[in-house]
């Protein structure tokens, strides 16, 4: 399948830029073909304009800001999404590419009463994510993991009912000595060859 890896992160020698190589060795083992989003190389604006927030609900308008990055998420029948945990959520880059690129009548229908959003993007049959987190498991199981759910059931809710979900996560990472570093890399990449 076409598979899109949005990465995000702003140091290009981070450990999640191994990380991301990892995903993609995996999923080219596999023989997926990939499309690289990074949205720091890209230069993405993650800023909601006032004009843009207007403009929100208005259908085809609400698209052509980003038209390209919607093209892009709607090619693909996977989706994986490479960046860290920043203060229990996504970074702000990834965050706004979410709120300007998944609009209303374009990835979602508007929920009616009783009803829940409408999928429109059932092409995705795979979404996955790999993070790090600075906090221990049990830290961010406590506080609710809002992050691993704005991904995994944010958009999960609006892609194919049946879509498959994987979430990886590196815990502890600020005091992730080298060898847990590479046992991560070494699963994340397994994992992503087995799919």
């Amino acid at each position: 399948m076409r598979v899109l890896v949005v990465y995000c992160h702003p140091v290009a020698e981070s450990f999640n830029a191994a990380v991301r190589d990892a995903v993609i060795r995996g999923l080219t083992r596999a023989g997926h073909e990939v499309d690289l989003l990074d949205l720091y190389a890209e230069g993405f604006d993650p800023v909601l304009s006032r004009q843009a927030r207007l403009d929100y609900h208005t259908p085809g308008v609400n698209a052509v800001p980003v038209a390209d990055h919607l093209a892009r998420v709607r090619a693909v029948q996977g989706m994986v999404i490479v960046a860290p945990t920043w203060w229990y959520g996504p970074p702000a880059m990834l965050k706004g590419w979410l709120d300007r690129v998944f609009v209303p009548f374009e990835t979602f229908g508007m929920p009616k009463p009783f009803r829940p959003l409408e999928r429109r993007l059932t092409n995705i049959r795979l979404l996955a994510a790999v993070s790090t987190l600075g906090s221990p498991w049990y830290w961010w199981r406590w506080v609710g993991q809002p992050g691993r759910r704005i991904i995994m059931e944010g958009l999960g809710g609006i892609i194919h009912p049946r879509a498959r979900k994987l979430w990886l996560a590196l815990h502890s990472m600020d005091s992730a000595g080298a060898a847990k570093r590479a046992r991560f890399l070494a699963k994340v990449e397994a994992r992503f060859a087995e799919l």
